[in-house]
């Protein structure tokens, strides 16, 4: 298959396109296909840009339009690379109002990182939620499934240290 290979290439390693091209092979024609091949490679490569779905859609023969759909449909795909960690801070009422837009700020300063975003070495991708049910620890961070409560800036920049 050579849909857009040297931009593929410049994304990711000619192991990952071949382990990608051999899960489109094994769903190929199969009804309900693309959901798994579309998890399958998100997990061999992490994310999901429009090269990857451009070759995935020709080689099950499927519209771009469909493929992008499904993407953009599910908040399980993405089509930005995310980082090692995911570090989602809580703005819902009591973390808020304990300093959960303190800490919020501080982690967008020392990471130069928006919410949403990834820091340029994938070390983390930042987000927000709206409450995480811990409101008696509030503010409240989660650092992929470890939640830390009562947290400053401080102890903040002190526990995502401990995240390489």
């Amino acid at each position: 298959m050579n849909t857009g290979n040297s931009d593929l290439l410049k994304e990711f390693t000619a192991e990952q396109v071949a382990k990608l091209d051999g899960i489109i092979a094994r769903f190929k024609g199969k009804p309900g296909g693309l959901i798994p091949v579309l998890e399958e490679a998100q997990v061999t490569l992490d994310y999901l840009p429009i090269s990857i779905q451009k070759r995935i859609a020709a080689g099950l023969n499927v519209p771009l339009a469909q493929v992008y759909g499904v993407v953009t449909f599910y908040s399980f795909f993405t089509m930005k690379p995310r980082g090692r960690h995911t570090v989602r801070v809580c703005l819902g009422t009591a973390c808020y109002v304990r300093g959960g837009k303190t800490i919020a700020e501080s982690l967008v300063k020392e990471f130069n990182v928006t919410e949403g975003e990834t820091t340029p070495d994938r070390r983390f991708t930042y987000e927000t939620v709206r409450c995480l049910g811990a409101c008696g620890l509030a503010p409240v961070i989660v650092v992929d499934d470890n939640v830390h409560g009562r947290i400053k800036t401080q102890k903040m920049k002190s526990v995502l240290d401990d995240y390489q």
